[in-house]
């Protein structure tokens, strides 16, 4: 059964069809979003594979396709641009048609500053649980990162993942064991608390916001430097122009 192949296409399907909404026009932010989703992609599957040897967690065969690289099934690979591209896609409909759908600067600073605290707190205290460790670096390297983000694109991604959150539990339940016999995706719990959102490990929530918000943030990073380049030769033109004519 290509249950998680059936899933992976069921998410992006929509998004990738509606990309060419004349008024989003979600189309032109992909010379900027897939450079972003391709690095942010590599670095999470190599931990992705060392894991799975590890048995961290690993994947029901019974549920994906006999095609694997490097130990993950195809679907797995196609889990870490699909999920990106979806909730990406998702914000910035919200950003479009709900544009005061943002916290404040201070509200954001503080609000990121205490997760922070809590999220090294977490991890100070569970550094014998692989996943939770992780899961918990992850997210605080995240939200540190957005303090150097000129974009500020946590802001309104803070409300917009409340939003992101109803296809992400969905999705990511029936991965995990909601509504069928056996999980796609299995956990060992002593990696992780074993403390559980229906069948999601409650670490899926901060691996799924740090996925999310490193593309946002590194989107924003290529389009600021794609426009100081673009920036910086009609200068050069202008300058070379200048000369001719003087």
């Amino acid at each position: 059964m290509w249950l998680y192949a059936t899933l992976m296409i069921s998410t992006i399907s929509v998004p990738l069809v509606l990309s060419f909404d004349r008024k989003l026009q979600f189309f032109r932010q992909w010379k900027h979003l897939f450079p972003a989703m391709l690095m942010v992609a590599l670095s999470y599957i190599v931990v992705d594979i060392l894991f799975t040897h590890l048995g961290v967690w690993g994947f029901n065969a019974r549920y994906h396709s006999a095609i694997t690289m490097l130990g993950l099934p195809l679907e797995e690979w196609l889990f870490f641009f699909a999920v990106p591209y979806a909730s990406i896609f998702l914000h910035d409909a919200l950003v479009l048609y709900f544009p005061w759908l943002r916290l404040s600067q201070k509200t954001g600073n503080t609000l990121t500053g205490l997760l922070i605290v809590a999220t090294m707190l977490l991890l100070a205290f569970n550094t014998g649980k692989t996943y939770t460790t992780y899961a918990s670096i992850l997210m605080a390297l995240a939200l540190v990162a957005s303090f150097f983000d000129s974009s500020g694109s946590i802001r309104p991604f803070y409300l917009s993942f409340l939003v992101i959150l109803l296809p992400f539990v969905a999705v990511n339940g029936v991965l995990t064991g909601s509504y069928i016999q056996e999980p796609v995706v299995w956990y060992n719990d002593a990696e992780n608390l074993g403390i559980r959102l229906f069948t999601i490990p409650v670490e899926d929530f901060a691996y799924g916001f740090s996925l999310i918000l490193f593309n946002l943030m590194l989107r924003a990073k290529l389009q600021s430097a794609r426009a100081k380049k673009h920036h910086h030769t009609n200068i050069r033109a202008h300058e070379k122009t200048h000369q001719y004519f003087s």
